[in-house]
């Protein structure tokens, strides 16, 4: 296999396992290379996610690492011989990296958790609310960028909207409802949006009033990804130099704890939708 100059963030979670697969098993990767019998060099590269790994290999690997969780393996061997050519790389070149990472991410998700606090998350918004962030970047997009980045946005939708959806439980904080990031008539028609997905069954929508006390976690925004087994869930995070992915098993255990615990203290779905009516009557 030839070696990858930009692996993507896929590549580089299967290459982030088989390390850790490694390391638990108290090998070196001159160890793992000569049980393999492979050089050094091609068991630095499959970990830095630079050359790929054939079913054999891995199979290999994973029983040289004395790994017994089939299952586990499986959805590594599937990463591995994955050969899906998304909607999202007509983007390629067109769009920061990350961008096409995500909509990966997206497609691969067996279930996904959200928690919004100052913005309606990206799967929920109207074209008129993501122009509106969009064109809220320092610094300014061109017009060609900013109708990229609507057009992507838009496209990320077909995993709530298309014939097989996926699950998707959202909590999200009044403060995101009522900032009005356009005017007010794309507020409403935002508003309208997530009334309108809150009916269906893989949706669920949840609100966190401003009256609500106790409420200490306003920094907890985040998008919590299942993957196909619970081993490769991730976590995405917005951060200043851009998005964040968190796959460490102790920091997944903590974020699921984080959205139950944000979840718990939200209203119910019949409530929320309630209080979202109510704020289209006020615009």
């Amino acid at each position: 296999m030839g070696t990858r100059r930009e692996p993507t963030a896929r590549q580089l979670r299967l290459a982030v396992e088989l390390r850790r697969l490694r390391d638990a098993a108290g090998l070196t990767a001159r160890e793992a290379a000569a049980l393999l019998g492979v050089s050094n060099v091609q068991i630095s590269q499959i970990e830095a996610g630079l050359s790929g790994v054939s079913e054999q290999r891995l199979r290999r690997l994973a029983s040289h690492y004395a790994c017994t969780d089939d299952e586990f393996i499986n959805a590594l061997v599937a990463m591995a011989t994955d050969r899906t050519r998304g909607w999202w790389e007509e983007y390629r070149g067109l769009l920061p990296t990350s961008f096409l990472d995500l909509s990966e991410l997206d497609h691969h998700s067996r279930l996904q958790y959200h928690v919004a606090i100052m913005y309606v998350p990206g799967l929920l918004q109207t074209e008129d609310y993501a122009r509106a962030v969009f064109s809220d970047r320092i610094p300014e997009l061109t017009a060609d960028e900013l109708e990229l980045r609507v057009r992507h946005r838009m496209a990320r939708r077909a995993i709530i909207e298309g014939p097989t959806p996926t699950p998707v439980e959202v909590v999200i904080h009044e403060s995101a409802l009522r900032i009005r990031v356009s005017n007010r008539a794309a507020s409403r028609t935002q508003l309208d949006r997530i009334l309108e997905l809150s009916e269906a069954d893989h949706l669920t929508v949840r609100v966190i009033p401003f009256d609500l006390d106790g409420f200490s976690r306003a920094g907890s925004a985040m998008t919590y990804v299942g993957g196909s087994v619970p081993k490769l869930d991730t976590v995405v995070r917005d951060a200043p130099h851009g998005t964040v992915f968190i796959d460490s098993e102790a920091q997944l255990s903590a974020f699921r704890t984080l959205f139950r615990k944000v979840e718990a203290v939200a209203l119910d779905p019949e409530r929320s939708r309630d209080f979202i009516n109510r704020l289209t009557k006020e615009l």
